[in-house]
């Protein structure tokens, strides 16, 4: 991780002053950056003492930070991880341009670590977030969207660049076919499960414990799994006025949001995401302990086994 970082750091423009700028303040935010180190953890896993992965793992973590900047943008968040966003500071135009140079760089180290299939399960990976925004911005403020339509959204979103986390750790590792499709699934039910536990949290949770503004969710319209849970259960007085509140004709204050809260408390809403999440969380734990681990690694097999507990923890 420490050449990962390196390489983060040593990334930055040589000509445009922003560049900089925007990458240390992201930076400073914090952030655990694991799909990085998901990358690093997989080649290990699978036996690989080369250097290709370095730049793969820089190459996740270039894909995520763009897809930050390009998501606060879209859904005008004004905080991430306790600090001000981006483009509240400098503008959409810089953190959307900003965003286009770090998807740059990333295929720049894909090219560098010299793995056509690595290059394509990562390039893969970045036009599926795209797809799972657009599909985000479409179902915008619409409780006509089934639970089947989220999972997608999710899969797209966020599971997508799990998944390729994981498996081009595989894929620069040499490994066979089964070995690199258990690593993607570890990766894809890792990030579901992280995304099910981030849409609980928005209700369930502080802004603080989150490292973003709780409730974000709700008054920007998007419709996850809690809100469907909700919905489907809730009375027809409760069903009207979740109506009008993912209308989009009223702005939600924080009545609003705590008669929400309430409604999801009611109807068992948001013990029945915890559940989805921790089931998520088993799938992922099966699927990297049913890897046979190059020799010596299998404490290293365990802590990723622990990775999907952790992931969960925050509402266990």
């Amino acid at each position: 991780m420490e050449a990962v970082n390196d390489r983060i750091t040593h990334a930055a423009g040589r000509h445009a002053e922003l560049i900089p700028a925007i990458a240390s303040h992201i930076g400073a935010a914090g952030g655990k950056r694991l799909r990085p180190m998901l990358t690093l953890a997989c080649a290990s896993l699978g036996g690989y003492h080369g250097q290709g992965d370095v730049p793969l793992a820089a190459a996740v973590e270039f894909i995520h930070t763009a897809s930050l900047l390009h998501d606060d943008v879209v859904d005008e968040s004004q905080s991430r991880r306790g600090k001000t966003t981006a483009h509240a500071i400098w503008g959409n135009k810089a953190a959307v341009l900003v965003g286009d140079f770090l998807f740059s760089k990333a295929f720049q180290c894909m090219v560098e670590a010299g793995s056509i299939e690595a290059i394509r399960a990562l390039s893969d990976a970045s036009a599926i977030i795209s797809e799972g925004e657009v599909m985000q911005l479409e179902s915008m403020y619409s409780l006509q969207i089934t639970e089947a339509d989220y999972y997608r959204v999710v899969e797209a979103k966020t599971s997508a660049l799990f998944a390729a986390a994981c498996e081009v750790g595989g894929i620069v590792a040499g490994k066979d076919k089964d070995f690199i499709t258990r690593l993607y699934t570890y990766g894809q039910m890792l990030g579901t499960a992280f995304q099910l536990t981030d849409d609980w949290m928005d209700y369930a949770s502080t802004g603080a414990a989150m490292g973003k503004d709780a409730g974000d969710d709700f008054r920007e319209g998007k419709v996850t799994l809690p809100v469907l849970f909700a919905y489907k259960k809730s009375g027809q007085e409760e069903r009207s006025w979740i109506q009008q509140a993912f209308s989009g004709d009223v702005m939600p204050d924080e009545a609003s949001l705590g008669k929400m809260q309430g409604i999801l408390h009611q109807t068992g809403a948001l013990d029945a995401v915890k559940q989805a999440a921790l089931a998520k969380a088993v799938e992922a734990r099966k699927a990297i302990l049913s890897i046979t681990p190059a020799g010596g690694m299998e404490p290293l097999q365990a802590l990723l086994g622990a990775v999907a507990d952790a992931c969960v923890e925050r509402i266990a």
